[in-house]
């Protein structure tokens, strides 16, 4: 059972040292009229400023490709890749300088990831009636693009959860961009992670410019079908813009987002671990309590404050939580499900008694983890499924990323005369209801009496 907050989550923050700025912001929706949607704070729309600078090097880098991607990497990176891909046997190296209990945790998490994915692979669709035939056939693209951060982080995880499905589909070719650190180079671990999937093209590219470059393509970087995987908020403005010249899957997977949804029965420290968990990826994300219990809100809303001011990456947690860090107070379960519905959370834990009961009160989550044994980060990096999942309230009508994301669907259409005589007279009717009289005679022509209507064969025309 969660306990009262003693002092308030206010006073914390003032009395005890090295505490963390920006608690969770309580909400109180039990008192009030109106639809949930209009009592939550709503995100500020997006300055025009991002947009037109991710527009600009969009453009540059169609114009000038690799000079553009040395450019934008000097000046948004700081440094200068002595090349624009990675050598080899330097994968092999860094693999090699990587602890063995990591290369170990890497081989487990890709196995398990492999293993879930497959179960996505679709078989062909055969569908006969009356001499006409159908089948639908699923085909992978031939080239795919994994955006994996980097940068002054690492996360190998990432790289398995874009390459995996991409292998599971068919595709043929490969290519990972990743921003390099500050020595110029990509962790040994991201690299780590290349070598246990087998992927030997790897480009020391991020941000805006690495999408550009694999949408359109460079002389380092050959284009890409599609392109998968998550990143700041200006690698997402770039995926919707390239979006069209490429499949961009997952609703242009952006900044972290995490939603608990808390009941008295809830461990107030696994909950608080959970709102912080995500939060730690840094400004832009999104990290809510959700709850109908009072007691529950103040307990967690203190564990916060106590495991955020002890957490590594304190500083990206303090701007996430001061930014969108919320503890909502409901009236109801049912209100809070209401609350969890318009937000749409990249990840939904439910922390209650009974999970499995809500779940089908959950419309729109891009992940739902049930339970205090199923945290986020279980499905974050080796339970099976995805973790590029759908952001910024795109859950409404997106999903994780998997296989069917490389993969295209073609139609394949054979008949026999009876089969088109059966259905000619519709296919007449609807081509004249348009106006595409063409339409309709290349069926007529087909029907008509062989000596009025058939084309002489080879053999029948005269010399």
């Amino acid at each position: 059972m969660c306990a009262i907050l003693p002092p308030s989550a206010a006073n914390l923050l003032t009395e005890r040292p090295g505490s963390v700025e920006g608690v969770l912001t309580r909400l109180d929706l039990r008192s009030g009229d109106g639809p949930v949607a209009s009592r939550l704070p709503r995100p500020e729309p997006a300055p025009d400023g991002p947009l037109e600078a991710v527009r600009a090097i969009i453009a540059a880098v169609r114009e000038r490709g690799d000079d553009a991607l040395r450019e934008f990497t000097e000046r948004f990176d700081g440094v200068s890749p002595a090349s624009l891909k990675v050598a080899r046997d330097e994968i092999a190296d860094a693999a090699a300088r990587t602890p063995a209990a990591v290369r170990e945790a890497l081989a487990a998490a890709a196995a398990n990831v492999d293993a879930y994915h497959r179960h996505q692979l679709l078989d062909d669709v055969l569908h006969e009636r009356g001499g006409v035939t159908v089948t639908e056939r699923h085909l992978p693209v031939r080239r795919a693009g994994c955006y994996v951060p980097g940068g002054r982080a690492a996360y190998p995880s990432t790289l398995i959860m874009t390459t995996v499905p991409a292998r599971v589909a068919g595709v043929d070719e490969i290519a990972v961009c990743v921003p390099p650190g500050p020595d110029g180079r990509i962790a040994d671990v991201t690299l780590a992670a290349a070598a246990a999937m087998g992927i030997d093209e790897i480009h020391p590219v991020g941000g805006a410019q690495a999408i550009a470059a694999l949408a359109y393509g460079t002389e380092s970087i050959g284009a890409v079908d599609v392109i998968a995987g998550p990143g700041n908020a200006y690698v997402a403005l770039a995926q919707r813009e390239v979006a069209g010249v490429v499949g961009v899957p997952a609703a242009f997977a952006g900044p972290s987002e995490v939603v608990v949804v808390a009941d008295a029965s809830a461990d107030a420290t696994f909950a608080a671990a959970d709102v912080i968990l995500q939060a730690e990826h840094g400004p832009d994300g999104l990290a809510w309590l959700v709850t109908w219990d009072e007691a529950t809100a103040g307990a967690v809303e203190a564990e916060v404050v106590r495991l955020a001011a002890r957490a590594d990456r304190r500083a990206e947690m303090e701007a996430t939580l001061s930014n969108s860090g919320y503890s909502v107070v409901c009236s109801s379960v049912e209100q809070a499900l209401d609350v969890v519905n318009e937000i749409a959370p990249e990840h939904l834990e439910l922390m209650v008694g009974d999970p499995e009961a809500l779940v089908p009160l959950v419309r729109n989550a891009g992940a739902v983890f049930c339970g205090p044994w199923a945290p986020a980060s279980l499905g974050d990096y080796a339970a099976g499924p995805n973790h590029v999942l759908p952001t910024d309230g795109t859950a409404r009508f997106a999903s994780a990323l998997g296989v069917r994301d490389f993969l295209r669907s073609m139609h394949v259409v054979s008949a026999d005369r009876s089969g088109l005589e059966r259905l000619a007279s519709h296919v007449i009717a609807l081509a004249e209801a348009e106006g595409l009289t063409a339409h309709a005679e290349s069926v007529r022509l087909r029907l008509a009496p062989a000596d009025a209507a058939s084309p002489e064969s080879p053999a029948e025309r005269s010399p």
